[in-house]
């Protein structure tokens, strides 16, 4: 897999997203509709598109929550690419890429419905944290956090 590192309004950053969104609705039907609010980004600089055979088939991003942290978002890999290794090594580069624009923590939030997510983050030294806003009370939300560098 290769990467490249764009926008959020790539088209195919743009096409990834939309499958995850469909299979997000898929995995939790009408509760998703309570995220969707939430998966929607203005545009940012700081996407990974990955690539193999010149295909997109993975992707994620990162936005500056403060000075410190930065949010993962948008994490999702093709299903006939899955079990590969790619969303490891796309979560190392948007890692990578955080530290170097200065950020010392990544945070996120996934679903109960998405085991391999959290297995996923906590493989990569992700801990659970409280939910923290806009996730506050929200019962199928699992958020998890990161230190980047000491």
């Amino acid at each position: 897999m290769f990467t490249c590192k764009t926008t959020n309004m790539h088209e195919d950053f743009c096409a990834l997203t939309h499958a995850l969104d469909l299979e997000l609705n898929r995995r939790y039907g009408k509760e998703q509709a309570l995220y969707d609010k939430h998966n929607v980004l203005d545009p940012i600089e700081t996407a990974l598109i990955g690539y193999e055979d010149n295909l997109p088939v993975a992707c994620g991003c990162f936005k500056k929550i403060d000075d410190t942290t930065v949010e993962i978002k948008r994490m999702f890999v093709q299903p006939n690419y899955r079990r590969r290794g790619l969303s490891s090594r796309l979560l190392l580069e948007l890692h990578a890429w955080a530290e170097e624009c200065g950020f010392l923590y990544a945070q996120l939030e996934t679903g109960k419905g998405q085991p391999e997510a959290i297995a996923l983050y906590t493989k990569m030294g992700y801990a659970v944290i409280p939910n923290y806003a806009p996730y506050v009370g929200m019962e199928n939300s699992v958020c998890m956090r990161k230190v980047l560098r000491s």
